[in-house]
């Protein structure tokens, strides 16, 4: 044979077990979560500016999965009253792909769930969540695959399984968001998905147990409230904070090769970044948003008071140190009721924001606050429970969670460097020292007189039911500012850690 037909008889082998392969794939995945306030801030976020990014991309790229991580129908000012039927108005408008529940969800109950279930035009999954007899939830799907531009990508819908501790869960049951994800992450992959993608809503720390598996090629999160991206290579990750404020759709160029029967799926995700500040808002959507806000504008734009000092309710604060938003809302909580201490979870102090000296307060501003329609309890405990409360308050601050106390009547002092449960090292209640025996009137949260925030400790005692328990919280701390006419909370050391 001479060289040139050796050669050309080897160039006609390499064609014939050359790799197959396909132009490139472009795939756009936007994720979203924890959207509460239908209109946003008014520049930034919201649903009418999400929308607006939505169909843009959708018309950019039809090979665009649209997802929501977690987290829309509480807590809002509006859904304080219509338990989040704005939110699942406003997102039929534009309908996700594919929607899974955050513990937020649920805090009216699973029935008003399973409400917005039928109402949303949109499939809600979510593989860690069951009814108690482990049959499915009627209405929630589990993993999903979608066929697009011939690529199968599973969706792996995973939701928060702290939710029975911080929402009103009823009989449901939630196994482990990290096992069960990377479980059926795995056996997606097994079943032939080209690509695999958790659309999930956990914290952090779950966050990057689930990178570090290695099983899925992006991960979409909620919860955070932060916006972050990352890529190890292997697995690109969005937090994809909070009203929409900022958006970051993944565009994953995907290259599809084949030998000898074999299929490799090749990826490389592009970040981009969306400050929804400068996106101009779905005027049908916005049609929407400004008839709501018309009506809330009308009940809450009352004035009921002035601040003498700076309140502050920013997320960081509540949830870790002594707040004056906190102190205000703790001591109307005790005031009101007569009670020997009051008790507030920071995670119930939801406008995130701060208040300068001499603002004028408005209905809307302690509704803002104090969205979730939650009433006062007050129940009548000995101090060994009281302390065993405050050492659940206080045994997440690390991980920012919303279980830590605001308090009135008392003053606590605790190490956050110790072991959780093993924290406080002093308390005392009308500056006395706490005595294990005696008993104690605590007013509360009906959230947190339940369990909520893993406040077991609460439950138990003797409920004191003439001393105004009922009331919603909201309505006893409007009370309270209007009754004073000017309030003037200041950080006073009722909370003290060791070390500072």
């Amino acid at each position: 044979m001479s060289v040139s037909k050796f050669l050309a008889s080897g160039a006609l082998c390499a064609l014939l077990v050359a790799p197959a392969a396909a132009d490139p794939v472009k795939i756009t995945l936007l994720g979203v979560g924890d959207v509460y306030n239908f209109a946003g801030d008014g520049k930034q976020g919201g649903f009418a500016r999400l929308n607006a990014v939505a169909k843009a991309e959708r018309a950019a790229n039809p090979n665009t999965l649209y997802l929501f991580d977690g987290d829309m129908l509480s807590p809002s000012l509006l859904s304080g009253f219509d338990k989040g039927q704005n939110t699942i108005d406003l997102t039929n408008l534009v309908p996700f792909d594919l929607a899974v529940p955050g513990n937020h969800e649920f805090d009216f109950g699973p029935a008003n769930f399973a409400e917005k279930l039928k109402a949303s035009k949109y499939p809600w999954a979510a593989i860690n969540i069951a009814n108690k007899d482990g049959s499915p939830v009627q209405g929630l799907g589990g993993v999903m695959v979608k066929e697009v531009a011939g690529l199968k990508i599973a969706l792996i819908p995973v939701a928060q399984d702290t939710s029975p501790e911080v929402a009103n869960t009823g009989d449901l049951v939630f196994t482990s968001s990290v096992e069960t994800g990377i479980a059926a992450a795995k056996q997606a992959r097994a079943d032939g998905a080209d690509l695999v993608v958790g659309v999930v809503q956990t914290d952090i720390y779950n966050d990057l147990k689930l990178i570090h598996s290695k099983a899925f090629d992006v991960v979409l999160s909620g919860d955070d409230h932060n916006y972050a991206t990352y890529y190890d290579g292997i697995t690109a990750y969005v937090e994809t904070s909070i009203d929409a404020r900022q958006l970051s759709p993944v565009d994953l160029t995907v290259n599809v090769t084949e030998k000898d029967g074999k299929r490799t799926v090749k990826l490389f995700p592009s970040f981009r970044f969306i400050d929804t500040a400068n996106v101009t808002p779905d005027p049908e959507t916005q049609a929407k948003v400004d008839e709501f806000q018309k009506g809330l504008d009308s009940a809450l734009n009352v004035a009921i008071g002035k601040t003498e000092t700076a309140l502050d309710s920013r997320r960081n604060v509540v949830r870790g140190e002594e707040s004056t938003m906190g102190d205000l809302i703790a001591d109307a909580m005790r005031l009101s009721t007569g009670a020997d201490v009051a008790l507030m979870n920071g995670g119930g102090i939801r406008a995130d924001r701060t208040y300068d000296a001499g603002t004028t307060l408005t209905r809307r501003d302690i509704l803002t606050e104090l969205p979730f329609g939650n009433t006062i309890a007050v129940t009548e405990i000995p101090g060994s429970q009281l302390l065993a409360a405050l050492e659940n308050g206080v045994s997440q601050v690390e991980k920012g969670a919303g279980r830590f106390p605001q308090v009135s009547g008392m003053t606590l002092v605790y190490d956050a460097k110790a072991e959780a449960g093993k924290r406080v090292s002093e308390v005392m209640v009308g500056g006395a020292a706490l005595e294990a025996d005696k008993l104690y009137k605590v007013a509360v949260n009906d959230y947190m007189l339940g369990g909520g925030d893993g406040y077991a400790a609460l439950g138990g005692g003797k409920l004191i039911n003439d001393t105004g328990a009922g009331a919603l919280v909201a309505n006893v701390v409007m009370d309270f500012v209007e009754k004073a006419g000017t309030v003037k909370p200041s950080v006073e050391g009722r909370i003290k850690v060791l070390g500072q």
